[in-house]
């Protein structure tokens, strides 16, 4: 994976990006998809979280890059685009499963790619660090799963509270 080939600060700001991506993409999608049976809701939601926080990590990179003094013009500006087409792409890849499955089936296979993504930068991390994955795979997969649950219990709340009435 390309993500792992690369030198260290780049390699943290590419875990960063896919873990924040999965993270704050599935909190949308499956807080989304407890309270709404529409696609558009939900794939309209993705888009949006897609570019915002795009954007907004984007924008903060930007800012703490130029707050280095060694780094170039160029540096900065390649930080900041890098950082806003990794996440909105990364984003985007959970619209597919609400396209082409129905919306609880869409709300599981996102959830198990989320997983999947998570195990595999944690792994690999791991393995790069020489230290044993288990622990690192299982601690940031129950936070993960932790995510998703408080999401969707927040989404039934929201469809009790305001939507249902």
């Amino acid at each position: 994976m390309l993500i792992f080939s690369m030198k260290t600060s780049l390699k943290t700001g590419m875990s960063f990006w896919v873990t924040s991506g999965v993270i704050t993409t599935l909190w949308l999608l499956v807080g989304l998809a407890s309270w709404s049976e529409m696609r558009a809701v939900v794939i309209a939601g993705i888009l949006t979280i897609a570019i915002a926080d795009s954007f907004s990590d984007a924008l903060g990179i930007h800012i703490s890059q130029e707050s280095n003094p060694k780094n170039s013009h160029k540096q900065v500006w390649e930080s900041t685009i890098s950082t806003f087409f990794t996440k909105f792409l990364f984003a985007c890849t959970f619209i597919l499963p609400v396209i082409f499955f129905p919306l609880f089936w869409a709300v599981v296979v996102s959830c198990v790619w989320g997983l999947f993504v998570i195990t595999l930068v944690s792994y690999k991390i791991a393995v790069s660090q020489n230290k044993k994955p288990r622990h690192s795979v299982f601690e940031h997969v129950m936070i993960t799963v932790v995510v998703i649950a408080l999401t969707y219990i927040t989404g039934l709340w929201i469809n009790k509270l305001f939507v249902a009435n």
